[in-house]
């Protein structure tokens, strides 16, 4: 193992290229320095691996009994006892004024998550982190403390921040070491609800519990409409078998092929989350993607729901939906009016897929219990609810942008993956199971493949068509003031075709046409799905200086090398 956190820094920044998004694997072997590794005994596979759950309708693949993946597992506090931590504590409120400065630890934390005590990370001891709340235009400081045992950095995700404080290391900053710390100055020009994560291993440091919301207010006290109150959904998933959490990998992530989706899903980091509402109130839902890999569909038991805005603004108009779908790293802003009394499930309901089997079948995941009282709410706003208003501030801003619309794409990227050295049985199977492409990969349907193959042997890719070139040895550089299109599609025939949810960072795009058909309500974007077959047009205002990334936001797919950089200069 490396020794200490000096001379493990040393050896990440070496390493660091484009992003040090690759110096991961070493940061996370330094958390099992000096730790009582005798706690891997009791795990049932070589090399303290366990596998994950599978469907009993999924047989194992004849050759892969007792294979286990190429890197050495990891899990967070090895040989700690969890009672010695303390206890995350949920989301807090930190109303900020312009100029306020934050004090925000990352730290080691216990949590029971679907009846197992575990040990987790935390921003300031919480789970989710610290709901930070800061007007429209401020700045505000935020001195974050590194006490985990791996380099880390703060990405204010969404948010048109100045570079210095965009939190990629070897881009941007320098990581943050185990007992470091780092000052970000946070600039909010776009009201909206945004978030912020490491970018470092977050396939590791995210699903451990490092993620948060940051809540931008607008001045205009009528900017989203009336509601009756307002509910902060942070959606997740984790993968746990009877013992609790699988295992992570430790030199590179697993499940490199589809991503690590979870099968106990979470709401604000609950299983079990309830709430109470009086009849006919009108309730405001910001909703935030969290999961490695987990594309959502979020349905609202039959209430009426209309979608107000998205990642950076308000849509054009307010619309009716029936469901939600949200890709990692996605915000939504949602009003639902609950009309009768009763219960009403907020779920995840999809379509599932069974490969080996080749057939679909309906399942649906309670995500939170809301129970409609009989009492009626004082201040009944259904009138206003039935109103889909239009924003001509939203409109004209964006007039200023059409004369882009129909003009050719300055850039094309094609998404596609190569892989090396995975056992056979996963080759030939994957032969056969492209026979099929969903458009949407809802849920793990080949738990023992995806968990096998590593970012050691996937290598998922973004080809810039016009030049070749691959990855971190893509370079665009623009000016301010810039409008760029960009065409991004993402092929059906790789070894696994696979959505992709693409984040720009520093940047605002909008989501002009998906398979040639045009947008008829566009919203400001900075992550936005590409369902696998399919064809995006994208149109990004260069309005922000500096070294910026361009990635899939599966946590995985990035680790397995699906990003660049592209530079702003002004």
């Amino acid at each position: 193992m490396a020794a200490g956190a000096e001379g493990m820094r040393a050896r990440l920044m070496c390493g660091i290229a484009a992003s040090a998004l690759l110096l991961a694997p070493a940061a996370v072997r330094a958390q099992m320095d000096g730790m009582d590794h005798s706690a891997h005994m009791h795990m049932e596979m070589s090399g303290g691996w366990r596998m994950p759950p599978m469907d009993m309708e999924m047989p194992m693949l004849p050759g892969l009994d007792g294979v286990v993946p190429v890197v050495e597992p990891f899990m967070p506090g090895m040989g700690m006892d969890p009672a010695t931590l303390p206890e995350a504590r949920p989301s807090e409120l930190v109303p900020m004024a312009d100029g306020d400065t934050l004090a925000m630890s990352v730290s080691m934390v216990r949590r029971t998550i679907n009846g197992h005590e575990m040990v987790m990370f935390g921003y300031d001891g919480q789970y989710p982190g610290p709901l930070i709340q800061a007007p429209q235009g401020s700045t505000v400081v935020v001195r974050v403390v590194n006490e985990i045992q791996m380099p880390t950095t703060i990405h204010w995700h969404g948010i048109r921040i100045d570079n210095r404080f965009d939190g990629v290391p070897g881009l941007t900053q320098d990581p943050i070491g185990p007992g470091e710390s780092f000052v970000y100055e946070v600039d909010v020009p776009d009201a909206g609800m945004y978030w912020y994560h490491p970018h470092v291993r977050e396939d590791v440091q995210q699903d451990l519990g490092l993620f948060g919301n940051l809540l931008v207010t607008s001045p205009d006290p009528d900017y989203y409409g009336p509601a009756n109150r307002e509910e902060v959904f942070v959606l997740d998933d984790m993968l746990m078998d009877a013992q609790g959490a699988i295992p992570w990998g430790l030199d590179a992530p697993t499940h490199a092929l589809m991503g690590r989706f979870g099968n106990v899903l979470m709401v604000n980091g609950v299983t079990d989350h309830q709430l109470e509402v009086e009849r006919g109130e009108v309730v405001r839902f910001y909703l935030t993607n969290v999961a490695n890999s987990r594309t959502f569909n979020v349905t609202f038991g039959g209430a009426a729901v209309k979608v107000v805005a998205s990642d950076v603004s308000r849509y054009e108009r307010e619309q009716r939906v029936e469901s939600v779908i949200i890709a990692p790293a996605e915000r939504y802003v949602v009003d639902v009016h609950f009309e009768e009394a009763g219960e009403v499930v907020i779920a995840n309901s999809i379509q599932a897929v069974n490969h080996f089997r080749g057939t679909f079948y309906s399942k649906v995941d309670t995500l939170s219990r809301v129970t409609v009282q009989e009492r009626a709410v004082a201040d009944d706003l259904s009138a206003e609810f039935a109103t889909l208003r239009e924003h001509d501030d939203v409109q004209a801003e964006i007039d200023a942008f059409r004369e882009h619309f129909d003009r050719e794409p300055d850039h094309h990227l094609v998404t596609t993956l190569r892989v090396r050295d995975l056992p056979l049985p996963i080759v030939q199977s994957m032969e056969m199971d492209t026979l099929y492409v969903p458009p949407i990969e809802w849920n793990d349907a080949m738990p023992m493949m995806n968990w096998l193959s590593t970012a050691e042997q996937v290598e998922w890719i973004l080809r810039d068509t016009d030049t070749g070139a691959e990855n971190g040895d893509i370079q665009w550089d623009f000016e301010v003031g810039d409008v760029v299109k960009v065409r991004v599609f993402n092929t059906p025939d790789s070894f696994h075709p696979m959505n992709h949810p693409i984040h720009v960072h520093g940047q605002r795009f909008l989501v002009l046409s998906m398979d040639g058909v045009e947008n008829p309500n566009l919203v400001w974007k900075d992550t936005a799905i590409v369902p696998v077959g399919s064809t995006m047009d994208i149109l990004i205002e260069m309005s922000n200086p500096g070294d910026w990334m361009l990635h899939c936001h599966i946590a995985e797919h990035m680790h397995s090398g699906m990003m660049f950089n592209f530079s702003v200069g002004g």
